[in-house]
């Protein structure tokens, strides 16, 4: 995404995204769900948002995101003007997950070398 304009449009996007996941989205199979990068391909016509699922089943979220893909898509064609709404697809990222568990290790071997 070396297009400065398509930088600020998955900006965008990654705004509104957020913003309806926590206010509008009623879906039940959607637990606490947080934003954490948009890739939207040159031409503005797709959008990868990538989201970490904190708590609840992952399958289930996921699910339930792919469920309100129209719903998010007509809002975010309304709330951000483009010529053409790009097509909304969720993926999950794992970073967090990862982070956090790559986190536990250090400070575990740290105990055992204060331990020793």
């Amino acid at each position: 995404m070396s297009n400065h304009r398509a930088m600020r449009v998955a900006e965008s996007i990654k705004k509104e995204v957020s913003d309806l996941l926590q206010k509008d989205i009623k879906d039940p199979r959607i637990g606490f769900v947080t934003v954490t990068d948009v890739e939207v391909s040159g031409d503005l016509r797709h959008a990868k948002v990538f989201v970490s699922i904190l708590n609840g089943d992952k399958e289930e979220t996921m699910d339930g995101l792919e469920a309100s893909t129209g719903f998010i898509r007509r809002e975010i064609g309304q709330r951000i003007r483009l010529r053409h709404t790009p097509e909304i697809i969720f993926r999950h990222d794992n970073s967090i997950e990862t982070g956090t568990r790559v986190f536990k290790i250090l400070e575990d071997i740290k105990r055992d070398e204060s331990d020793e």
